[in-house]
């Protein structure tokens, strides 16, 4: 087994000695402690971290087993499939911050929704999957099967169908890494999505049924069951961005210690968070973690790591330290 770090990861120890840049090395350290310990690791991403391609690092964290399960927003469930299939589409605006209103509007009328600097095709990306999705949703109900969001989507990737349109190199989609894998994901919020809007168009014009898709209470209730059944060696909760992706999730352990009475549920074993949300008045992705002790979620001594920095710069970092790069 692999026991040297490679030029990335000694450099950060060389350098990232103060402040964000130590709570880096530390975080990812601790990581890999909890992993060595044999603890299984939640990783939870918000924001648009598909669409900026965290896949080309994140899909080899999955591989190489770095990750046990994954929560996301449908939103970057979507984009990395969305990358992997019209990536020569999409357009880079550098000037993002300088654009008029009328600028925004004309990039809406050559179909280009945009993402901070990069804009994703609406006709190659959103359409390209919708027509073999749909045939996917289709052919579940009229099965009588039904299935989580993430689980149609494993279906469309290892069907095949979408194999000549790739655009980019297969190893780096994530989605593909763990639809391989068959790795659960929790998608909660699904609804908001591209493709959760599009779905629901559908059961608005009654061309589907909507208890076709597994909801968020049944995601809730799925987590309950794998925390339960997972956590001996405790399990690390590594958090890229607030919102729903993290909220969500972490809420399970108060779940089954006060609301299922099962007290000897361990907390998380770890917390991280990469964000540059301020702390404030009621809110949540800018509490700091000791906050989480009050709810139930994490121990007196889990250890607990908040880096105040831009998650696409930072965590490639703590991958490539993990993957010994």
């Amino acid at each position: 087994m692999k026991t040297t770090k490679g030029p990335i990861s000694d450099f950060i120890q060389k350098y990232y000695l103060h402040f964000n840049a130590a709570s880096v090395v530390d975080a990812a350290k601790a990581y890999e402690q909890q992993l060595n310990n044999g603890a299984k690791m939640m990783v939870t991403l918000a924001g648009a971290m598909s669409t900026a391609e965290l896949g080309k690092i994140f899909a080899e964290m999955i591989r190489q087993d770095k990750v046990q399960i994954i929560s996301c927003t449908g939103a970057n469930l979507e984009e990395d499939i969305m990358n992997l299939v019209a990536h020569s589409h999409y357009e880079r605006v550098p000037n993002y911050r300088d654009l008029t209103p009328k600028e925004e509007w004309d990039l809406l009328e050559r179909g280009l929704n945009r993402v901070t600097d990069t804009c994703i095709p609406e006709e190659e990306a959103f359409r390209r999957l919708q027509k073999h999705i749909f045939k996917i949703w289709k052919d579940a109900e009229e099965n009588g099967e039904r299935y989580f969001p993430h689980e149609f989507m494993y279906k469309l990737l290892l069907s095949g169908v979408l194999e000549e349109y790739y655009e980019i190199d297969i190893k780096d989609s994530w989605m593909y890494a763990a639809a391989e894998k068959n790795l659960p994901i929790i998608v909660p919020g699904w609804e908001d999505s591209t493709m959760g809007n599009i779905f629901a168009s559908y059961v608005l014009k009654g061309e589907l049924q909507a208890s076709t898709m597994k909801s968020g209470i049944e995601y809730m209730t799925f987590l309950a069951d794998w925390y339960a059944n997972n956590s001996n060696n405790g399990i690390g909760f590594f958090q890229i961005g607030g919102g729903i992706a993290g909220d969500f999730p972490i809420c399970v352990v108060p779940m089954l210690y006060q609301d299922m009475e099962m007290t000897d549920i361990p907390f998380w074993s770890y917390f991280c968070q990469i964000s540059d949300s301020t702390t404030s008045y009621g809110s949540y992705s800018g509490a700091v973690p000791n906050e989480k002790i009050t709810w139930g979620k994490l121990d007196i001594d889990t250890p607990k790591f908040i880096i105040e920095s831009d998650a696409t710069i930072v965590a490639p970092l703590i991958f490539a330290y993990l993957l010994d790069m």
